[in-house]
């Protein structure tokens, strides 16, 4: 058996368990015998070449035996794109809320801990996302089924967000909207004396509603339909709503303030 075996405990796309052996070769779990004892055996088993190397690790993960009886290449970029994936979907499952994910921050981090055989962003980005995908809760397939009480109907500053929920509608809204609403409701929709005044050809509006809105809140429309150009996943859609409920509550403070300042536009 070869000195300095250096092992690295990984797993499969899968989420089976996967051996790294010397950063060169990849074993996969083949069956645990009666003393509790598990053999891995080479990737290049069932390919063409048939490989018959494998390990076996105790209960502890202590190598008992080691076979190096490889037919093929090293893998060094094969098993730095695993391990990479791994340290990765580890990270991920440390996060309570997916969406809080930043994927090239936890690669950035995995990449400086690996050095230079970490594999290029780019390789491994579309498994990084899926990761992250599979932490959210099951999507929502029927009205019925949105729950009335969750996790993540709560602001970042800890408050509910949603309000109400009957057999035909839901409302999110945080109490600092509430009270938007509350006190600035009556300047939302163009009355009639701004109908009488102004000219409402120059007005924006909505399609298919009596009232006449400003041209920031139509615009404000526009921006909304941006963001959700398909139907997003339920749970995506309420995180990307609180998310903008803690912009404009943070935009409030800041004007309340007298801290807020328009960018200077480059000419």
């Amino acid at each position: 058996m070869e000195d300095n075996i250096e092992i690295v405990i990984s797993e499969t796309n899968r989420g089976n368990e996967q051996i790294i052996i010397n950063k060169k070769y990849k074993f996969n779990f083949s069956f645990q015998r009666k003393d509790k004892s598990k053999i891995y055996r080479c990737t290049e088993y069932k390919t063409l070449n048939k490989c018959k190397s494998l390990i076996i690790l105790n209960d502890k993960k202590e190598v008992l035996k080691y076979e190096s009886l490889h037919n093929h290449l090293e893998k060094e970029i094969d098993v730095s794109i695993s391990v990479a994936k791994h340290k990765i979907k580890e990270e991920i499952k440390k996060n309570s809320i997916p969406m809080d994910i930043k994927p090239k921050h936890i690669f950035n981090a995995v990449s400086q801990e690996m050095g230079l055989i970490c594999p290029e962003y780019n390789t491994i980005r579309s498994q990084i996302i899926r990761n992250i995908n599979k932490q959210f809760p099951p999507n929502i397939k029927s009205f019925d089924d949105i729950p009335i009480e969750s996790k993540y109907y709560k602001t970042k500053r800890n408050e509910n967000f949603m309000i109400f929920k009957n057999t035909d509608l839901i409302i999110f809204q945080s109490p600092f909207q509430a009270y938007l609403f509350s006190n600035y409701h009556k300047n939302i929709f163009a009355d009639e004396f701004v109908k009488k005044k102004y000219n409402v050809n120059n007005w924006n509006y909505y399609e298919n509603i009596e009232h006449l809105t400003n041209n920031a809140s139509e615009s404000y429309n526009s921006y909304l339909n941006n963001i959700f150009p398909n139907k997003p996943l339920f749970y995506k859609l309420i995180y990307i709503l609180k998310e903008e409920e803690n912009l404009s509550y943070n935009d409030y403070q800041r004007r309340t303030k007298g801290n807020w300042k328009k960018k200077a536009k480059n000419i």
